[in-house]
């Protein structure tokens, strides 16, 4: 039986750099059109908006895309389109999609032992993965390896400062059999990044830039945070601005299609975006973990950054944000904040339909002001938080 994300998808038809100055449009970004264009009351988004505003919610980015169509784009904080931010785990939902593309070209299986492709790709590390010889990519994906990791988050190593978390991974233990339990742990993207490097014959940020950034047209695109042996993270250190965000999320909703491309196989997206070993988690894709009345998935990174792929209502939502992060993994502060945002705003906004009377200037003079609003960070900020151009 397909999935009820898949089943609503065909039911509805379905330049990496680093720090370099980009322009601030591109030809490949969505077009423009009003709300009412698409059938949506941009009076709601004046109130989403405004609430945001009002609350000080310090919210950088909120882009809605439908139909193909931007329709609403709001910067805080005086940010612009042509800003990137640090994306966090999203990052491990952009890993999914490159592994999906490997699999597809024969480079790597789901069925691929982790203490192989390690172990060929870095010799040295052999003996270290040794005990670990029943983890697959499938397992790593899935945050099914069963691999414990006891690292303090405050001082954690792996995250911070690891000269090298290949060595880390491999001095971890077997907690319990792989493919048993979910457990959402950092181990599990840093072997996934050094078995996508191994499969593509490159690191795995080079990969990405050749077979996804620079087709889908990203602009301002950077994979940063490696550690001293060269090798990033699959959980952390993609930057992406906003509307490059929403790229991803269109190619998902579109079932790996990029205008007329198929980027990644249609059957990668539907195992990608199926539950494995949680009843919310597919590979490094959350399943109706922000809408739960119809079918949803989405990417979610530390702080608030945000993906939502709505297929019933062709529709993608992207948010960009310092909120709290109290709460745990499922419902932290911010992780509440953008569940209001799509469910109480821009649901309505497609469900309420193009209002007669609408002013049609009301939402240009809102997003000036959401511009220069002032905010109240929700949570601390890293270095690597600071937007770049």
């Amino acid at each position: 039986m397909k999935p009820l994300f898949l089943q609503a998808a065909l039911a509805f038809g379905l330049g990496l750099a680093a720090t370099a100055p980009r322009a601030q449009t591109n030809p490949v970004d969505f077009p423009a059109a009003a709300p009412e264009a698409v059938g949506m009351d941009s009076a709601k988004l004046v109130d989403l908006s405004q609430w945001l505003r009002r609350d000080k919610l310090a919210v950088r980015s909120l882009l809605v895309v439908k139909d193909g169509k931007l329709v609403f784009e709001r910067y805080g904080d005086q940010l612009q389109r042509g800003h990137n931010y640090e994306l966090y785990s999203i990052t491990k939902s952009v890993s999914s999609l490159l592994a999906g593309m490997l699999v597809r070209d024969g480079q790597l299986s789901l069925d691929d032992k982790a203490a192989d492709v390690v172990g060929r790709w870095r010799p040295p590390l052999a003996a270290g993965f040794a005990d670990k010889r029943e983890v697959t990519l499938r397992h790593v994906l899935s945050m099914s390896s069963g691999l414990h990791y006891d690292f303090k988050p405050k001082d954690d190593p792996i995250y911070y400062g690891a000269p090298d978390r290949l060595a880390l991974a491999a001095g971890t233990r077997q907690k319990e059999a792989p493919g048993r339990s979910f457990e959402y742990t950092d181990i599990n993207p840093v072997i996934a990044a050094a078995m996508l490097s191994a499969g593509a014959g490159m690191p795995v940020e080079q990969y990405a830039r050749r077979a996804l950034f620079e087709p889908l047209g990203m602009v301002n695109a950077a994979w940063e945070r490696a550690d001293d042996t060269g090798l990033v993270s699959s959980g952390w250190g993609l930057r992406l601005r906003p509307m490059d965000m929403a790229k991803i999320g269109q190619l998902v909703l579109d079932q790996g299609r990029w205008q007329g491309r198929q980027l990644v196989p249609q059957a990668w997206i539907q195992q990608m975006t199926t539950p494995h070993a949680a009843p919310d988690f597919g590979y490094y894709w959350w399943v109706n973990h922000i809408v739960r009345g119809e079918p949803e998935v989405d990417a979610m990174g530390f702080k608030g950054q945000f993906i939502a792929v709505l297929p019933q209502r062709r529709t993608v939502v992207v948010m960009t944000s310092m909120l709290s992060i109290a709460g745990g993994l499922r419902d932290a502060d911010n992780v509440k904040t953008f569940r209001s945002v799509v469910n109480d705003y821009v649901l309505p906004a497609i469900e309420r339909g193009a209002q007669d009377g609408t002013d049609a200037n009301a939402l240009q003079r809102e997003l000036d002001l959401a511009r220069q609003a002032p905010t109240e960070p929700g949570t601390s900020a890293d270095p690597t938080d600071t937007p770049r151009l």
